[in-house]
């Protein structure tokens, strides 16, 4: 489980992609050998092998007799989408999650296949609709439209994030695990002006690090888990700073708890306790800087999914998850955590069809193939036989990697499409997890109190189960891309460089002008018509 969503790739692979989709009434839809042929853009991790190599994908190919032309993404989709929509012709098919939003398919009406026509020759799908109502309530727009078919995973616990804490450094300094934001500030301290690491040299640790933060907004492995600490629930990553208190639909982005949490940031980056590179690192660096080298571990508090896929294998055990924090010893705040449940299990619009695809029959064969629950294990986990081992008796096993010194979870995104991929994981099919998911359990224990804090009736805001209007969508995407424009860059701008406490009334002010009234407006009566009817 890794969300999300780095790496680079050129502009010009973009006009690559776009000129391969132009003409293509000139194109022959067969190879020379009889096979079916398709276009697909798939953004992927950047972990992710080229999918060309991947066994159970060229497999599945070849039974179903059909060639895919593949483009990969593996970084700034959104960017890259626009100038691919706005085109007119776009591949066969798109994967990946949300790669294709509501709002998008409102916005450029005629690209996607109607797959509500289609739902006989999906029957692998049609059948995770009936186990699992939710998924078809996700997939289905008011109108009664199905344009992008969700994923349900089944295995991910209640949250994505963790957040870790080097034990060994702690024991190295005679420190306790920090309770407290003050606490943790004097960890971090500690860490940065010893050799917490013991190798001889102080200034080789970076006391803090977090995942990169895009320009449309937060996502999982970063630190606005901290306003939990307020009681302010993250749920499902809250990227665009949407969640709900009291059954109010509210945006912390313009809270007072956000601006001191924001405060926080930037004196432990004034400091010198966060990594320098924090903005600028891609998620690859991000995940090798953690690893260390050999036995020396380089990072002391950070987020991930689990100990291994985050450290490695050699250093993962001088690291423990860190219980959550609250912001003073003496806070009267109800302490929460992440609730990502339904957004780790769930997916939305993983993949669409083009309504001009030559070879609507192939894709459609193709799409239902994905839903078919041994494939689906393979889009998840990788290939049977190097992967997953086939029991014989109805029963799988992940395997551990083939490289021993790879972790389970690196070698699942480097295997396979993994959480990325369009699925369905039935509850009934009997398959042994991986050490990496046995022991995420572990984990996350220290996490539960806080997370079964949440009131789930009235602080959960079921984003991916409500479809919005085409009016109101078009309103929506419109004024969050004004606000995220506005508050990632002031986010960025504030935790390195200070100001926010001359510049945040004016920053409301500004975010009031986005649009965000009207988009708490819009939400706040979709969430009481949800309510009202479970």
């Amino acid at each position: 489980m890794k969300k999300y969503l780095y790496g680079a790739l050129s502009f010009s692979l973009v006009i690559g992609i776009l000129a391969g989709c132009k003409d293509n009434s000139e194109e022959t839809t067969v190879t020379e050998d009889g096979k079916q042929k398709l276009t697909a853009i798939i953004t992927k991790h950047p972990l992710t092998q080229d999918v060309t190599k991947m066994e159970w994908l060229n497999k599945l190919e070849d039974e179903l007799n059909i060639e895919i032309e593949w483009q990969e993404v593996t970084a700034d989709w959104d960017q890259k989408k626009g100038t691919l929509l706005a085109g007119g012709d776009i591949p066969d098919l798109i994967i990946g999650p949300n790669a294709i939003t509501d709002a998008d398919i409102v916005q450029f009406p005629g690209l996607f296949e109607d797959l509500s026509d289609d739902l006989d020759a999906l029957s692998n799908v049609e059948g995770m609709f009936e186990a699992k109502p939710d998924t078809k309530a996700m997939a289905t727009q008011t109108d009664g439209t199905i344009y992008g078919l969700p994923k349900y995973q089944r295995f991910w616990p209640a949250t994505a994030t963790r957040q870790f804490i080097n034990k060994q450094w702690l024991d190295n300094l005679g420190l306790e695990e920090p309770t407290t934001w003050d606490e943790l500030y004097t960890v971090l301290k500690a860490f940065k002006e010893e050799d917490a690491n013991g190798n001889g040299d102080k200034d080789d640790e970076i006391p803090m690090d977090f995942s990169p933060v895009g320009t449309g907004g937060f996502g999982y492995f970063q630190p606005n888990v901290l306003l939990g600490s307020f009681g302010i629930n993250v749920s499902d990553g809250s990227g665009q700073g949407y969640y709900v208190e009291d059954g109010e639909v509210k945006s912390y982005l313009v809270d007072e708890r956000y601006k001191e949490f924001v405060e926080f940031l930037n004196k432990c980056y004034a400091a010198g306790l966060i990594n320098k590179e924090v903005f600028t690192q891609d998620y690859t660096k991000y995940q090798s800087v953690a690893r260390g080298e050999g036995d020396i571990a380089k990072v002391g508090y950070t987020y991930g999914w689990e100990l291994t896929d985050r450290f490695g294998n050699e250093i993962s055990p001088q690291y423990t998850s860190l219980a959550p924090l609250k912001v003073t010893s003496d806070s009267t705040a109800t302490v929460t955590w992440a609730y990502d449940y339904n957004n780790l299990n769930y997916g939305m619009n993983m993949i669409t069809v083009s309504s001009q695809t030559k070879n609507k029959e192939a894709a459609l064969k193709f799409v239902n193939a994905l839903y078919d629950s041994e494939v689906s294990m393979q889009v998840l986990f990788g290939s049977l036989g190097t992967n997953i081992e086939d029991n014989g008796d109805g029963t799988y096993k992940v395997l551990p990697p083939a490289d021993e010194k790879m972790d389970p979870g690196t070698w699942k995104w480097t295997s396979t499409f993994a959480d990325n991929g369009p699925m369905y994981i039935p509850d009934d099919l009997q398959l042994e997890l991986g050490t990496d998911m046995q022991s995420v359990g572990e984990q996350t224990e220290v996490f539960m109190p806080s997370i079964e804090a949440i009131d789930q009736e009235n602080d959960l805001f079921p984003g991916m189960f409500i479809k919005y209007s085409k009016e109101d969508n078009s309103k929506l995407s419109l004024n969050n891309t004004n606000l995220m424009n506005l508050s990632m860059a002031k986010f960025s701008q504030w935790v390195t460089k200070g100001g926010i406490e001359k510049e945040w009334d004016e920053y409301v002010e500004n975010a009031e002008k986005t649009g965000l009234p009207e988009n708490l407006e819009i939400m706040q009566k979709y969430y009481d018509d949800y309510k009202s009817k479970q």
